[in-house]
This record gives structure tokens, sequence and C-alpha cells, in this order.
């Protein structure tokens, strides 16, 4: 059995469109997570269609999280193909266990038109499955879709953290998010622990914080066969830590055969705890332990940031950078796509 990922160009700005393959070269099963924005849709159509066919089927169609630029691009993605299930999350069927942490004022009914109309592409996938008669599908922790285990959110997590999303009403409650960030000290102390004979990091032990958005994505551990992919969208460091911790209770918490950089490399999306609970710790680069990609909008020249980069690179994991043209790595299938190329180490990084 083989094994193949793809990274999809992603326009100018933010944004994911990966695909996994996996079967053989003539039988194979596709999995998209992610399709950036609206107007990227169509060149991933352009991407399938032209590498696997013009009546290939999508086994499984998953919505890391609910930005845009994710999520959006799906939309023309699902209508031109056959898609075999949909997986994604979708705040609003959670009204009832997190209306209590918003204002009196709202209804249950008040909140949830408010919430599905500040997400209205989710929607909109939600129309076009049931139209084919499928129900999207929750996609937390532990669900298992192709060969993809998912690491990240729980359920519990996941719930903690909607009052926090931009797209839902401002919390009523001032601590609305102890509970999230309680998880994540614990997190933290769990991978400290993980830690203790690991080399001091210069990247920002506690960076600032990114989006709850960011926090509910999902992470993947793609695995087959004897490889490993660490999928991580656009998670942060509480996402990342649970699904490290998660990891470790199935036995299943090594260094990856690849592991993608997550949110384009940004500063607040990793942490010396979790990069050394994933990757292992720093060895100045000596023994590669796997490959790091990460898919860059062609106009974000400053990203994935040094400190970021520098950080796999030391911790044995050599950087691809794709802005315009896909990324592959595969094992087993055919050779496809233009010649891997890798970061240098950068001696000079940012101050901020």
């Amino acid at each position: 059995m083989s094994l193949a990922i793809e990274l999809l160009p992603v326009g100018d700005s933010d944004g994911d469109a990966i695909l996994v393959q996996w079967g053989e070269e003539n039988a194979y099963w596709l999995n998209l997570t992610d399709g950036g924005y609206a107007s990227v849709g169509e060149s991933v159509i352009d991407h399938i269609e032209r590498h696997y066919g013009k009546d290939i089927t999508i086994h499984n169609m998953i919505v890391s999280h609910a930005d845009n630029d994710h999520a959006a691009g799906l939309i023309p993605v699902f209508k031109h193909f056959k898609v075999g299930a949909l997986w994604m999350n979708r705040p609003w069927l959670y009204a009832h266990e997190v209306i209590d942490e918003f204002h009196g004022n709202w209804s249950i009914p008040n909140w949830i038109e408010y919430v599905r109309h500040e997400h209205e592409y989710l929607v909109e996938l939600e129309n076009l499955a049931r139209a084919r008669g499928m129900e999207p599908r929750e996609v937390f922790q532990g669900t298992q879709i192709g060969p993809s285990i998912v690491l990240a959110p729980s359920r519990e997590r996941y719930l903690k953290l909607i009052p926090d999303l931009d797209k839902t009403p401002p919390p009523y409650k001032s601590d609305a998010a102890v509970g999230a960030r309680g998880l994540f000290e614990l997190a933290k102390g769990v991978l400290e622990r993980l830690k203790e004979t690991l080399q001091i990091e210069t990247l920002e032990p506690n960076p600032p914080a990114t989006s709850a958005s960011n926090e509910t994505s999902v992470v993947q551990l793609v695995c087959h066969e004897n490889h490993t992919v660490l999928l991580t969208a656009d998670a942060g460091p509480e996402a990342l830590s649970e699904a490290a911790i998660f990891a470790a209770g199935l036995g299943m918490l090594s260094p990856p055969d690849l592991v993608q950089i997550p949110h384009q490399g940004s500063r607040r999306n990793v942490s010396p705890p979790v990069l050394n609970a994933w990757l292992g710790g720093p060895n100045a680069g000596a023994e590669e332990r796997g490959r790091a990609y990460v898919m860059v909008g062609a106009k974000k020249p400053d990203h994935p940031r040094k400190k970021v980069k520098n950080a796999f690179i030391r911790r044995g994991y050599p950087v691809s950078v794709g802005r315009t043209a896909w990324i592959r790595k595969h094992w087993g299938f055919e050779k496809r796509g233009v010649p891997i190329t890798t970061e240098p180490f950068s001696y000079d990084v940012e101050d901020d």
C-alpha cells in the first residue's frame, strides 16, 4: 500500500488545501482537507482533474476549522465531485450546551440564527451535503477518517472555545475561556515532564495566543504502513498539546515522517514544549528525523517566520516552503510535481 501527501497553492494569502492519497497506483482513495478561500476552489478542481481524473471520488472532505480561508474553497469542489463523506464541526449544533456563556437576552433560536449567518459558507456546505442525502459528520478527537486519526480537538475543549470564537456573540462571562487555558496549563505540564532532559530553546515558550478558531483546528495523524504524517491546519499550542497527550495515550507520540508547519509558520502557533514532544529535542539538525512542509500565500514573504523555521531545522526537520507550486511527498506512488528544495537556516531572525 502506498501513501502520498499534496499541499496545494492557496493564492496570495492564507489557508490550506491538502490531499491525502492512499492505496495502490490504480486503486486508491482520496481525502481532501480544506480548500482555501472561495477563489482557490477552481484551482483545486483543476489540480484534481489533471492528476486524478474528472470522475474521481473524494472519499472524505474535511473542514479543519470554521475560518473561510480554509472552508469556502470546498464549496465549488463539493459541487463538482462526488464526495463520500463531509466532516466538519458546526458551532450552532451545541447551542444548548454553551448558551449559558452568553447574555441572557439571547434565546437559543436567535443565537443559532446569528451563528449560522456568520458561517454562511458552512451552512452552504451543510445544505449541499443534505441535498445529496448525507449529513455532515462531527470531527472530534478519536475519529478515524481513512488513514487519519483525529488527535484534536476533543469535544469538551471545542465547546469551551465556542464563546471565544470571532463569529459567535461576545461571551457574557469574562472567564469564559478559563477552561481552555486550564487544559493548556495541564498539557504544558505534561509536555514539560516529557522534555526534562531536552536542550534549551530560543523560540518563545509562551507565544502570544493565536485565535480561538485556530485552536479548534482538526489535528490529524495519518498512519499508513510504517509512515506517519502530522497535519496541523492552523492549530496553536493548546491544540497541539492536546493532540500530543492523546497520541501519547495511544502509544503514537513519536517523530512523524512528515509534519505540516501550522498556520503558515506563524510564531503564535508553536512552542518549544510542543515541538520537543512531537519532534524530539534540538540536535542542531545533525540527525534528519523527518521533513517539514508549509504552504504559504504568494504575497506573504515574511512567512514562515524565521524563528519557527529554525526551530524545525534545529530538531532535524528540513523545511520546504511552497508558494505558487504544489508540494508532494510520496511513499510508493509515482513521483510527480516540482522538485522540492529546503530552506537554509537563518542566523538573523525577527525581533518580534
